[in-house]
């Protein structure tokens, strides 16, 4: 097989002969592998197939000269082949400048004659097999070269079938495979690979890696294998969500996590709605952040849109969490809601959750947020409004959660959020508190149930941390989370549509001596299991 692939270069038809040539050596090669197993097992006992290395030559017919003749046959062909394929293929990869020295590329993709012979690279390999033969242990030699053997055909192998797995249109080979048959020949490698030597496999695998990185850092230009495996990638994820919709098999709004889709035009002023969806979809969900372009789809826009696309991709890969950017033209925020509340999540899940953010010592971003919870509303959605402050988060101070008696609904999505936030690496000191307004006299009733809550619900808050505030008439509930959530890292509030069309935009106003504030209004009761 490598001797086609090295010599493909030399063939009239590489696409027809190399195929026949493999399958027809392939299965040769298998006939008197049988007949040679067949004839040791019936002419010789397992301890001489275990002592005498050279056992066919007492064996066969005129054993004494026909077997040192084939063995010598055997060795010269597998010499001449490799030496005939491994210049060739040192001296492509220097026409394709895969080396990090210029002089080396040219000097090694130099050849003579019409046929460009490779002078120079056989010379470089003549010199390395030199430098094995030195070794003087047959076995030693043995091993090495047969698991560079090993990779180079699990390395084929491992390529055809993503190529073919991934149905890449671009991949029209002249011979037709099956993907399952390029599997199969990788994972044989593999298991061949550790069975003759873990180490030395080990070994192998890691300078081929280290060989990879090298040259694509080298060529930065070239997509490599990433590409294979996005198609790869693609093509399994396509084919499972597909499966799980005709099949009715995902129940997300049973087993509910955070599908979040968050929308701002204030991506460059401040990233904390950035940060948030990266804390929700690190672990337990998904986020998708999209930047709103206010105006009409155009050239100049689209161009627009690439650029802060571009932007935002780097931004979020500095950041730890499974979210998916994109940018968004619309003529208004209004019909930028309605276009996003129709757009499924790249993740496979439907969106649940709509994640909006304003700057607390401003009015403008808030109102014109509220104008349109309505029609979000409208929707099967959780909304999520952050109130952002210019303040540092400190994360060690945890995550207050504030409840109030007609938070039914809403009070366990905001534990559960405050849970899936201690996920991330930024919350991993933290804690969550739990504070609880109820009427006067029914604070025992109150704390049991909660208590209850966090028992079954396996949560890791403690007793200490749930604290039931009785209100007394006069007595205000923002002036009771300035107090007591001043040093908070983040503070967790409940909002329902009914109290905005009374209050607008002031219901969320009044936080003033607090960081970071999470208004949350939770469509339908999600289940702390």
């Amino acid at each position: 097989m490598t001797a086609g692939v090295g010599l493909s270069g030399d063939l009239k038809n590489p696409g027809k002969s190399i195929p026949l040539g493999t399958i027809s050596a392939t299965i040769v090669g298998l006939v008197v592998y049988f007949f040679i197993i067949y004839k040791l097992a019936t002419s010789a006992s397992p301890e001489d197939l275990l002592s005498e290395q050279l056992i066919m030559s007492d064996i066969a017919l005129f054993g004494w000269l026909v077997v040192p003749l084939g063995l010598a046959a055997s060795t010269i062909s597998s010499a001449i082949g490799s030496f005939l394929v491994a210049p060739r293929t040192l001296q492509a990869l220097s026409a394709d400048r895969c080396f990090p020295l210029p002089f080396a590329n040219a000097f090694l993709a130099k050849g003579i004659g019409s046929l460009n012979e490779p002078r120079n690279a056989s010379i470089i390999i003549g010199i390395i097999a030199l430098v094995f033969v030195a070794l003087g242990d047959v076995d030693i030699v043995a091993t090495i070269i047969t698991m560079f053997f090993m990779v180079t055909y699990g390395s084929l192998c491992l390529i055809s079938f993503l190529y073919h797995f991934g149905a890449d249109p671009s991949y029209r080979p002249t011979f037709k495979s099956r993907w399952y048959i390029s599997l199969v020949g990788f994972l044989v490698s593999l298991l061949l690979m550790f069975q003759i030597s873990t180490p030395y496999a080990l070994l192998s695998i890691l300078i081929i890696i280290l060989i990879y990185i090298f040259i694509s850092r080298y060529h930065k230009d070239r997509q490599g294998i990433a590409a294979i495996f996005q198609s790869a990638m693609f093509q399994l994820s396509r084919n499972v969500f597909v499966y799980l919709q005709k099949s009715k098999k995902s129940d997300f709004k049973k087993n509910w996590r955070p599908s979040a889709v968050c929308i701002t035009k204030d991506s460059f002023e401040r990233d904390r709605a950035l940060n948030l969806l990266s804390w929700l979809s690190y672990r337990f969900g998904f986020g998708t952040y999209i930047h709103l372009i206010e105006g009409y789809y155009s050239k100049a826009k689209s161009e627009e849109a690439k650029k802060v696309l571009e932007k935002l991709v780097s931004r979020s890969s500095m950041i730890k969490g499974n979210i998916y950017v994109d940018t968004i033209i619309s003529p208004s925020f209004t019909s930028a809601i309605a276009q996003i509340a129709q757009l499924p999540s790249p993740s496979g899940m439907e969106n649940n959750m709509i994640i909006f953010e304003y700057d607390k010592s401003k009015s403008e971003g808030l109102e014109q947020i509220v104008d349109n919870l309505a029609l979000v509303q409208a929707g099967d959605f959780d909304v999520c409004i952050l109130g952002a402050s210019t303040r540092s988060i400190n994360f060690s101070n945890g995550i207050h959660v504030w409840l109030r008696n007609w938070d039914f609904e809403n009070a366990n999505l905001m534990i559960l959020l405050s849970y899936i936030l201690l996920g991330h690496p930024d919350w991993e000191k933290a804690f969550i508190k739990i504070f609880s307004t109820c009427p006067v006299g029914e604070k025992e009733k109150e704390t049991a149930k909660l208590n209850e809550l966090v028992l079954y619900g396996r949560l890791p808050i403690f007793e200490k941390n749930i604290q039931v505030i009785e209100m007394e008439q006069g007595m205000s509930f923002k002036s009771l989370v300035n107090e007591y959530s001043a040093e908070a890292g983040l503070t967790i509030i409940g909002f329902q549509e009914e109290f905005l069309k009374r209050e607008g935009s002031e219901y969320f106003e009044g936080y003033d001596k607090i960081g970071d504030v999470l208004f949350v209004d939770a469509k339908g009761l999600k289940e702390i299991k």
